[in-house]
């Protein structure tokens, strides 16, 4: 597939240089695929810098927002075995989170009224606020960062995404075509 030159009135980001760098190395690398996989994985960097950042600003550490998460996700309530699943954790790391979230004061564990054997959990007030906050801050960096798009120019993102992203959730052929050996720092 042959590639348009760039236009050398528009911006340069530091993988403009990354790209022309390797071309001269490696003469059939797609500019445009390691141009994109380059700029996603140095965008996620700075996003989970951003979202690091905002957790320690509210006092919270990773472990701790991440759990908060998955429980808000569930509208503030849910089992062990909820959380335990979607933090992809051994029973006996979930039951050390929430007595140290329960110590702060930002879950409550209670016997479910359902089932004696089990412990139901909740987001108490200032668990949601201390999530929400560190939240925010990052809710702010993605807003900023994707305003610079026109609404339908967000959306069309989403949309080529997702089918990059149905892709990668799709197992790659067994003679490994596709494959271009591209390097991504």
């Amino acid at each position: 597939m042959e590639h348009p030159e760039r236009r050398f009135d528009e911006p340069r980001d530091w993988t403009d240089g990354h790209v022309e760098r390797w071309q001269s190395v490696l003469p059939h690398l797609d500019p445009d695929i390691e141009g994109a996989v380059t700029r996603m994985n140095k965008l996620s960097r700075h996003l989970r810098r951003v979202r690091e950042q905002g957790v320690a600003d509210y006092g919270l550490q990773k472990h701790e927002f991440d759990t908060l998460h998955e429980l808000a996700g569930r509208g503030g309530r849910a089992v062990p075995s909820e959380l335990r699943a979607d933090l992809n954790l051994a029973p006996a790391s979930v039951t050390g989170r929430l007595e140290a979230l329960e110590r702060r004061g930002f879950v409550v564990r209670t016997p479910s009224t359902e089932d004696r054997r089990r412990v139901d959990v909740e987001l108490t007030k200032a668990g949601r606020a201390a999530w929400q906050e560190a939240l925010d801050v990052v809710g702010r960096e993605e807003h900023r960062l994707l305003g610079v798009l026109a609404p339908e120019e967000r959306r069309l993102l989403s949309d080529l995404l997702r089918r990059v992203l149905l892709a990668s959730e799709t197992p790659a052929p067994a003679d490994g075509s596709g494959r271009g050996g591209q390097p991504h720092p």
